[in-house]
C-alpha cells in the first residue's frame, strides 16, 4: 500500500498564536485522514513571508518555496480557507495564484508535477458562501493539475450576522463531521489510486489514438 501524506494549508487571515476556525477544520481533516493511515502537517500561510505573484519562487525571502516543497512531497493537499464576503480569503487566492506557476513545471515524461496529487476543500464562515467559495477553489485546483474526489470538501457556517464562530460551536459530528470523514476516505483512496496508476504522458495519450482517426 503506496505511503500517503497530505499538507493542509491554512489560509485564514490571522497570524499565530491567533485562534483560527479554519485551523480547528484543517486539523480535524487531518485527523480524518490519520484514520485512513494518512500523515500530515498543517501550515498557517500568514505566519511565512508568501509573495504575490504566479511563479515558483518570487526571490528576495519569498517563503513560497519551503511550502511548495512541502506540497510536492505530498499526496493530497487541502486548503482550509475562512469565507470573507462570500469568497474565499485573499491568502486563500494568494495560495492559488502561486499555484498557478505549476502549469509549467513537468516531470521527465511531461506530466504536470501536480498530477497524481488529490485536491481537497475545508471552509468555514459566518454567512453563505460555502458551496460558491469550494466551487472556485476545486476548479482552480483541478485546473492546475490537482484531482478532485467525490466528496472531497467540508464546510461549516454560521448564521448571517451572528459572532459565532465554528471554533466555537463544535463539535458537529453528524454535519461536519460526516463530510469531513468522508473527504478524507475518498481522498486517501484516490490518492492511493492514483500512486499505483499515474496519469499517462502526453506522448501516451497520443499514441493510444487510432492514427486511422488522426486528423492531418
Amino acid at each position: 500500500m503506496a505511503d500517503i501524506r497530505a499538507l493542509v494549508l491554512n489560509c485564514t487571515l490571522k497570524r499565530s498564536p491567533a485562534r483560527s476556525s479554519s485551523e480547528v477544520l484543517g486539523r480535524e481533516v487531518l485527523d480524518a485522514l490519520g484514520e485512513q493511515g494518512v500523515g500530515g502537517e498543517l501550515i498557517r500561510v500568514v505566519d511565512h513571508d508568501v509573495r504575490f505573484g504566479v511563479s515558483t519562487d518570487e526571490g528576495d525571502g519569498d517563503g513560497w518555496p519551503q511550502i511548495r516543497a512541502k506540497l510536492l512531497s505530498a499526496q493530497i493537499l487541502v486548503i482550509a480557507t475562512p469565507i470573507w464576503l462570500g469568497q474565499p480569503s485573499s491568502v486563500c487566492k494568494m495560495v492559488l495564484e502561486r499555484l498557478d506557476a505549476e502549469l509549467s513545471e513537468t516531470d521527465e515524461q511531461g506530466r504536470l508535477l501536480t498530477y497524481g496529487k488529490i485536491g481537497a476543500v475545508a471552509v468555514v464562515g459566518n454567512e453563505d458562501g460555502a458551496h460558491h467559495t469550494i466551487g472556485q477553489v476545486q476548479q482552480a485546483l483541478n485546473e492546475v493539475g490537482f484531482s478532485c474526489p467525490a466528496a472531497g470538501a467540508t464546510y461549516w457556517v454560521g448564521e448571517a450576522l451572528h459572532k459565532t464562530d465554528y471554533i466555537d460551536a463544535r463539535p458537529k459530528p453528524d454535519t461536519t463531521g460526516r463530510t469531513t470523514k468522508a473527504l478524507a476516505l475518498n481522498s486517501a483512496h484516490l490518492a492511493r489510486l492514483l500512486a499505483e496508476q499515474p496519469y499517462p504522458a502526453p506522448d501516451a495519450r497520443d499514441a493510444a489514438v487510432d492514427p486511422a482517426k488522426r486528423s492531418g
